[in-house]
């Protein structure tokens, strides 16, 4: 006997029992009555898992029947079944949150279909999502194994996570299985980049050198060619642009509110790397001034915070936009807003209409970056982004509800592009990796630098040439040090007390596809 209760209401139900007898055949045994009234009835006495209801009824109608039913169980499922293919008969039925909408005349697997469709759909997907991934999972692992070039390992950590948003929208035992083979991915990327990260570097162009270029396929778009090679190019075709960046976006986050602004905008998405440290030090700074920070070090010294300064590290950053553009030698009106707070948001909304004469208007949206240190720092925090589909869902909902949303839609509504992207990603540590270093050593736990670090060389990435790598060195021996896969780096002092604190946090600033291989999408508005 099928566990789901049905209910069929229809005035012609004698004559439909060619179908009862058909979902009978399935292991469903539906109750019937033949009129409205009797079926609020029996809705109103005990628990029905789905209602079939007749559109077309003497007496109390199917949609006033639908009405009351919705008031009695909100949350039981209801099949209308109609003779009529009036427009305003359908909206009012969908209006009230039908879960199917079927013309007559419906056969049984008709019927059949929109009850699997309405009862069993979580477990049918959840079956069809862990064979796939299972399918997939040996596919999967040889391209990670056999990934050569950034290329490769922008479709690697796509498709990873791409399974990681189906998968956790299922009920599936695949989720350990996912995790290892991120793992994998993890740490094939972290060997690819001690190879390959210090020739990329020396191809990117400087201040010296502001048109050099290098084979695309030897090295990937960067964070300080990301406005001469994503934004100039549509101020060249005269488009007004709108550019967002949101602070710790990684690829998961991006897909995760995308379905928010499709109506309103096509996208045309990619991955860009970031330069190391993948903090905001760096890898913002350096998007905003078109350089690598050693560069805004000696050209610009007064826009550049050393580590060990108190000062914020993020302050100049409208200063750094005005540089690139002198140096690029290109008029441009543009402004720049860094939103905090929803006041901050509100205050951006009212003063929306001035934005209009700008031929750029650059916006940066600080929320998600709080919410991953606050996940840090506070219990309740951590304990309601306690998993990465958690972490997701709350960045969803911030959208979704702030003025951000809003701000896209006035966006589209003028017609200008908008290019959405970030500074870096963010990772989850597990595993505390020794590091020594005196009081001068800078806080974060993804990358160290310092003149006396101690630590393991096999544990780390190490740069002991910060110029080459186009990195300041405060002290003429400074060393930089960044962590790969889901390491932390941990102070011997208070040791045990620290690893606890930090483990299953979110950190960034090291080497990892989250961290590294961040979105870059440009949206068109579709009107």
């Amino acid at each position: 006997m099928s566990p789901y209760s049905i209910l069929w209401a229809d005035d012609e139900i004698d004559l439909l029992k060619p179908h009862i007898l058909f979902l009978r055949s399935k292991g469903y045994d539906p109750v019937t009555v033949n009129n409205g009234r009797d079926a609020l009835e029996l809705v109103a006495a005990r628990h029905f898992d789905l209602v079939i209801l007749d559109e077309n009824m003497p007496g109390l109608t199917g949609l006033e029947t639908l009405q009351r039913i919705k008031e009695i169980a909100p949350q039981t499922p209801v099949i209308m079944i109609t003779k009529s293919e009036e427009e305003n008969i359908m909206d009012q039925a969908v209006g009230n949150n039908i879960a199917d909408y079927l013309i007559k005349p419906v056969n049984p697997n008709q019927i059949l279909l929109s009850i699997k469709k309405n009862l069993h759909s979580d477990k049918l997907v959840s079956q069809t999502a862990a064979a796939d991934y299972q399918q997939d999972f040996s596919r999967l692992s040889m391209q990670i194994n056999d990934a050569r070039t950034i290329t490769d390992f922008y479709s690697v950590y796509e498709k990873l996570v791409n399974w990681e948003l189906r998968l956790a929208s299922t009920e599936t035992n695949m989720d350990e299985m996912l995790k290892m083979q991120k793992s994998d991915a993890d740490s094939t990327f972290y060997k690819f980049i001690k190879r390959n990260y210090e020739d990329w570097v020396a191809a990117l162009p400087s201040a010296l050198v502001p048109t050099r270029t290098a084979n695309p396929g030897n090295r990937p778009l960067m964070s300080p060619e990301v406005f001469p090679k994503t934004v100039f190019p549509l101020l060249d075709q005269g488009e007004k642009i709108f550019f967002i960046l949101i602070d710790n976006f990684r690829l998961d986050l991006w897909l995760s509110i995308k379905p928010l602004l499709a109506d309103y905008f096509t996208f045309e998405e990619q991955l860009y790397t970031s330069i190391l440290p993948t903090a905001t030090q760096y890898a913002r700074n350096s998007i905003f001034s078109g350089l690598m920070p050693i560069d805004i070090a000696n050209l610009f010294p007064h826009l550049w915070v050393d580590e060990d300064e108190d000062e914020g590290k993020n302050l100049n950053e409208s200063e750094l936009v005005q540089t690139l553009f002198e140096r690029f030698r290109r008029r441009c009106r543009f402004s720049y807003n860094k939103i905090n707070d929803s006041n901050g948001g509100e205050r951006l909304l009212r003063e929306f209409a001035n934005l209009a004469q700008n031929d750029l208007n650059i916006v940066v949206l600080n929320f998600i970056d709080m919410l991953s240190h606050a996940r840090t720092e506070s219990r309740m925090i951590r304990e309601l982004a306690r998993t990465d589909a958690a972490y997701r869902s709350l960045a969803e909902s911030w959208f979704r509800h702030s003025s951000a949303l809003e701000l896209f839609r006035r966006i589209a509504e003028t017609g200008a592009k908008v290019i959405v992207t970030t500074d870096h990603g963010t990772i989850r540590v597990d595993s505390p990796v020794k590091v020594v270093g005196d009081k001068n050593t800078n806080t974060n736990l993804r990358y160290k630098v310092g003149k006396n670090l101690g630590y393991n060389p096999r544990q780390v990435y190490e740069i002991k040439r910060p110029q080459q790598f186009g990195l300041p060195a405060p002290n003429v021996s400074s060393t930089y040090i960044f962590a790969g896969n889901n390491d932390f780096f941990a102070y011997p002092n208070n040791y045990n007390y620290y690893v606890q604190y930090y483990t299953d946090t979110f950190q960034h600033g090291g080497i990892s596809l989250e961290e590294m291989l961040i979105p870059l999408v440009t949206l068109t508005p579709k009107k």
